[in-house]
């Protein structure tokens, strides 16, 4: 069975879309196949890899899922694009509040075809994280080192121990990853002391530093991984990549 790893933060701007691209670069450099969905309506994750968003979400379009992956320059890695309609959005959400698990369902049939599969979600803990946090096995948290790092994140983990509780066994947590680190800086020191100290073990040993790198590589339609391999993002994030296989 395939991991399917639900990349979330209630908070925006902490690099959730960022680590959910280069994480699913990085697995496919590795040769394995790698699915990674939109679920954000910003549809950067998309956009990212020089796929168009879709004009109606593959969740909720009458047409088969497998005609709606769009395969990169990778080779291993494929995208499901979102949508930016206001209307599908709706559609998924109303879905999970009833209890229809519309995106587990679609991930189950096609499970097999993938070792990974990342979903990148809104900066929310709304019906669309819900429904990305009902479908996955792993949660996988960026946080970004700045003072407002652990800013609502209560509300965050409590929507992830409800979930935990509505499907007992089924998720986990892969880690939190810090983000935007910048060894120079007291505060980040002091933010990185705390975030290791609340969650323990479950914080990843590898940081993903400030690098002009990460920003610059989803105007080029590539992964820093591509852009730069030789930066000190892209070196971060393969080692990342390679505690995240870690965690089987």
């Amino acid at each position: 069975m395939g991991r399917i790893l639900c990349v979330a933060n209630q908070k925006g701007g902490v690099g959730k879309t960022t680590t959910a691209c280069n994480v699913a670069a990085g697995l496919a450099h590795a040769g394995l196949r790698t699915l990674l969905v939109d679920l954000d309506p910003q549809c950067n994750a998309t956009t990212g890899f020089g796929v168009a968003p879709a004009a109606v979400h593959p969740l909720v379009s009458e047409t088969p899922l497998h005609e709606s992956l769009v395969e990169t320059s990778l080779g291993n890695l494929f995208v499901l694009p979102g949508s930016r309609s206001v209307r599908d959005v709706e559609r998924i959400a109303a879905a999970a509040r009833q209890g229809s698990a519309v995106l587990e369902g679609h991930l189950a049939r096609g499970l097999a075809a993938w070792d990974y599969c990342l979903i990148d979600c809104p900066p929310s803990a709304g019906e669309l994280t819900r429904a990305a946090l009902a479908g996955s096995t792993e949660i996988l948290m960026p946080i970004q080192c700045e003072y407002f790092a652990l800013e609502g994140l209560t509300q965050m983990i409590e929507v992830i121990r409800e979930v935990m509780q509505e499907r007992p066994g089924r998720l986990s947590f892969s880690g939190i990853v810090l983000t935007m680190h910048d060894a120079s800086l007291e505060l980040t020191a002091e933010v990185e002391a705390e975030v290791r100290d609340f969650f323990g073990e479950i914080v990843f040993e590898t940081v993903v530093p400030r690098d002009v790198a990460v920003s610059e590589a989803p105007s080029h339609a590539q992964s820093v991984l591509d852009y730069a391999p030789r930066s000190p993002g892209a070196r971060a994030y393969t080692e990342l990549v390679m505690e995240v296989r870690d965690c089987e």
